[in-house]
This record gives structure tokens, sequence and C-alpha cells, in this order.
């Protein structure tokens, strides 16, 4: 097997297709979620709960099992709410509030549906309920999009993800209304979409070829599972053109931290790893 130096790449979509409602929807979460878990930690002067609270350490990646369900996140509303809002601020300013195109308006929407639900299952875990147990397995054409180490970082955010995986299964396809200020569900006897529900206006490109109109770069290199009879098995990700195993050595970013307001900064770690990878 050669050994070779892979550089991680992330697809970027300029069209309102259903994996471009789940990135924005998983983002303004993962922008709400990062101020919440700062305020609870008490690393942000501009919020958090009580000062003399004793405030919990984040799940170490290692802990699962029984050690791991033993762990508690030490959040309050206050906190979620702060996150909420600062979330809100710093993603729907790109997109100009008060604008009435139908790609700001899915941009929004999806911004609010990702926050809502990242806004109630961080509250959950503050008020120390049982989180949702039911694991969602990610469709292969949002794993290049959303690598899934990200989500397993810590609980809150894994179910965040969770959620917004139905979501996006669900989603739902919209037309501009005749006001411009409206949009309507496209089909007969389809309800509309509420809130937490994530939208999209035009279909997906068939994402097993690469294509630079419309930004899709294919499977061709892509991680898959040789034994994996789901989603993320190569006889499906490598769209029948089989698979090659290798040693690969990686750069992923590591001890990541967030600093106010709002960037995380990561180091950069090589990993050597075995990978199947399509054809």
């Amino acid at each position: 097997m050669g050994l070779l130096i892979l550089n991680k790449t992330y697809f970027r979509v300029n069209v309102n297709i259903r994996e471009t409602a789940f990135v924005y929807a998983i983002t303004a979460a993962g922008v709400s979620h990062a101020v919440t878990q700062a305020c609870s930690m008490g690393e942000l002067l501009q919020c958090g709960c009580e000062a003399t609270r004793s405030r919990a350490p984040p799940l170490p990646p290692a802990l699962t099992g029984s050690e791991g369900s033993a762990w508690e996140w030490g959040g309050c509303g206050d906190d979620v709410d702060f996150g909420y809002e600062k979330s809100r601020q710093f993603m729907d300013a790109k997109r100009k509030r008060g604008k009435s195109d139908i790609r700001t308006l899915i941009d929004l929407h999806n911004n609010e549906a990702g926050r809502l639900k990242s806004h109630r299952i961080n509250e959950t875990y503050a008020s120390g309920e049982e989180p949702h147990e039911n694991r969602v397995q990610m469709p292969w054409a949002l794993r290049f999009l959303c690598p899934t180490d990200l989500l397993e970082e810590n609980a809150p955010f894994r179910e965040v993800g969770d959620r917004l995986l139905e979501r996006f299964n669900g989603a739902f396809k919209v037309m501009g209304g005749n006001d411009g200020k409206t949009l309507i569900p496209v089909g007969r006897n389809i309800k509309p979409p509420d809130r937490q529900d994530l939208i999209y206006s035009a279909d997906s490109p068939d994402f097993c070829v690469a294509n630079r109109k419309t930004g899709s770069l294919g499977t061709r290199g892509r991680v898959c599972n040789s034994t994996a009879m789901d989603m993320s098995g190569c006889d499906l990700l490598c769209c029948g053109r089989g698979h090659r195993d290798e040693t690969l050595l990686l750069e992923e970013n590591c001890l990541c931290r967030f600093h106010w307001c709002c960037v995380v900064q990561c180091r950069k770690c090589t990993v050597r790893k075995e990978l199947s990878l399509c054809i």
C-alpha cells in the first residue's frame, strides 16, 4: 500500500439545495452551541450563570459507555439564550435582514432552524434531562460537508447534529410567493414548513461525478467503509466504481478552542490511518 499525504477539502455550494440547508443550519447551531458552552464554562465575561457556581469540564472524547453517561454539562438557561442571540446576530447579519429574495429568505429560515434545535437541546442538557438516544446515520452526500468527528466532540452537539439530520431527510422544497416576501411548499396538499424544518429551492446535483458548475467534487478519492452496508459503505459511496486501501497521513484540526467572538482556533495534528478510498 502506498503512503500518501491527504489534505481535507470541504465542498462549497452556492445554490439552495438540501445539503446547503443542512450546512447553514448546522453552522448557526454550532455558533449558538459554542457561545453557550463558553458561557457555561466561565470563559466569557459577557455571560454566565452564578459566579460561584461550579462548572463541569467538557466531556473527554475518550469517555464512553457508563463513564460517558455519568457526565453532566454545567449549563444554564441564561447561557442558552445568550448563545442563541449571538448566533442570530453573527449569522443573520451576513444575509442582510430585510431583503426579500428567495435565497436570503431560505438562508435565514435554515439559520433559525439550526439555532432553535441547538437552543432546545442545550436547555435539555442544562436541566439534567435525558438526551435523545437514537442516532441518525449521516447521509453520504453530507459526509464531506460536515465531518462526523466534529459532531462527536461533545454530547449536546452530537444530539443537535442527529436531530438536524432528521430534518434534512424530511426537508421541504419551496418557491417564492407572489409577494416576494413569503415561501410556499412545492407540491399539492403539503403543509407549510415550521420554524424547525429545513427548506431548499433547487434539486441536488449528482454527487457521484465532479462538476465545477454545481460545485460537486464527486466521490473519487473519498473515504468509505469497506465493511458497512449503509450510506457510508464503499459500494454505495463509490457509485459502483470500487475502492482501494491506503495508509494515509492526515492533517486534522485538534485542540480547538472558542474565542470571543466568534472564532474557533485549532492546532494541526498529523495522524496515520488505514483507510479505504473510492476509485
